[in-house]
């Protein structure tokens, strides 16, 4: 018996308490906290909880990660994944349940912070979908394991509970799940096979010059005029280095050199942020690079050759195309002509980490979020992507109407797993606390964010 009834029919059947996810929902969106200082978050997420008995419940795992366990006879094992932390962001939304929070980052500076992400309304969902998963338990039979994870906008929040033992906390799933809400008609869900996601790769390069008295510029290597000359320069890596049909995206996000007016400094910064949807492309874009930067450095007459730091990397979601083909057609049941097909997202996300660790197929969607008034007259002028607020911006805010969206999608999806037949693990598969996508616990606990709690 692995469902007594399709998975649309289940979820429209059930009982959805939307006063209490609203509530939570808002609750949490008042409280957000950075990565890796997700400390009140957790403590809430493990006080809700306990409304719900017969999960087994494991905390601190990676830092603040949490998984909920409920064992409901033999069948397949299915993971939801939520994310719950917050952003350095001052939000300007004007509702009465925005945030007023303030935590220290890791440079010491209070700074304000909010669910500019919508990690909030991740997290609420999730607690609705396992509501209804809870309530439906003799309509279904196997294992659903609901992981809420902290620290993804560091980029390393799945990696650090994978490296604290997570194969060992939980039962290995056949099939792992998430989803993310973005701007767009509220109430649509998007889904689509394959990459959907972009890789990223975060880089810092250090440029060594020779300082000098701002007046005596012949006497030094100016990093600053190198810095100049390489972010030009690098503008031709996508549209010079690259095929014209592949997507890429090099960013130089910051530069830094210098700290007074009379003084030519000796070094300079630049921190880059790299997309990509194809391993290849990425690999050809590095290279070059690396190359333009220590051609320019050679030019200019350093002595010394840059400094190249790999901050942080992830893999492109890539959606397994018999995940999609499963849950595709119970989306389509359950939300008629709402379920639409996903347009590849220039965005990175850590989930991928999780189903990779276990050897385990994935499907991981978004949801609109936008008023639907608000966003027709934005697109009726011409102004998507001025008047309509997009994720990590101050004014990011899900309508309330769309966490019933988001509960249920994940719930649907969920069981629609639940009725599958899954493959055995893969030969190579083993439960232990090793390294994950290349990323042990030493690198995990060296890039972690060290924030301070907020008052």
């Amino acid at each position: 018996m692995p469902l007594t009834a399709p998975p649309a029919d289940i979820v429209a059947d059930s009982v959805f308490d939307q006063e209490w996810v609203t509530g939570l929902y808002k609750d949490l969106h008042q409280h957000p906290e950075l990565s890796g200082a997700e400390e009140w978050t957790a403590i809430r997420i493990g006080l809700e909880l306990r409304r719900f008995p017969d999960w087994e419940v494991t905390t601190g795992i990676g830092g603040h990660g949490i998984t909920a366990v409920l064992r409901n006879g033999k069948g397949p094992t299915v993971l939801f994944r939520a994310d719950f932390d917050g952003l350095p962001v001052a939000e300007n939304t004007g509702v009465n349940y925005a945030s007023t929070h303030s935590q220290l980052d890791s440079t010491g500076q209070r700074v304000p912070t909010m669910h500019a992400c919508g990690h909030d309304a991740h997290t609420s969902s999730a607690f609705g979908a396992l509501s209804i998963i809870d309530s439906t338990r003799d309509k279904w039979q196997g294992t659903v394991v609901f992981l809420f994870q902290p620290a993804e906008e560091s980029s390393i929040g799945a990696h650090g509970m994978v490296t604290d033992g997570l194969r060992s906390i939980i039962p290995r799933p056949d099939v792992c799940l998430g989803q993310h809400v973005v701007p767009g008609p509220a109430g649509q869900v998007l889904s689509a096979p394959g990459p959907v996601l972009t890789s990223s790769t975060t880089l810092e390069i250090t440029l060594f010059g020779r300082g000098a008295h701002a007046s005596m510029p012949h006497r030094a290597v100016d990093p600053v005029v190198l810095a100049a000359s390489v972010v030009m320069k690098l503008q031709t890596v996508v549209s010079r280095e690259l095929p014209p049909g592949k997507f890429a995206v090099v960013t130089v996000a910051s530069v830094e050199a210098g700290k007074a007016n009379n003084v030519i400094p000796d070094t300079a910064r630049l921190a880059l942020s790299c997309r990509f949807y194809e391993e290849p492309m990425r690999a050809r874009a590095l290279d070059a690079i690396k190359r333009i930067v220590r051609s320019e450095a050679a030019a200019a007459g350093c002595e010394r050759e840059p400094d190249f730091k790999f901050l942080g990397r992830l893999d492109a979601t890539d959606n397994d195309a018999n995940v999609f083909s499963l849950v595709r057609p119970h989306f389509d049941d359950f939300f008629g002509e709402d379920s639409l097909d996903m347009e590849p997202w220039t965005a990175s996300e850590d989930f991928s980490v999780i189903p990779r660790a276990f050897g385990a197929p994935y499907l991981f969607w978004t949801v609109g979020i936008t008023p639907r008034r608000q966003w027709n007259r934005a697109e009726q002028a011409g102004r998507l992507d001025i008047d309509i607020p997009t994720n990590h911006n101050p004014g990011f805010l899900p309508d309330l109407s769309t966490l019933p969206v988001t509960s249920k999608a994940a719930a649907v999806a969920v069981l629609g797993c639940l009725g599958h037949q899954w493959p055995d693990a893969p030969a190579n598969w083993s439960v232990d606390t090793g390294v994950a996508n290349g990323m042990d616990a030493k690198a995990v606990r060296r890039a972690r964010v060290e924030t301070s709690p907020a008052n």
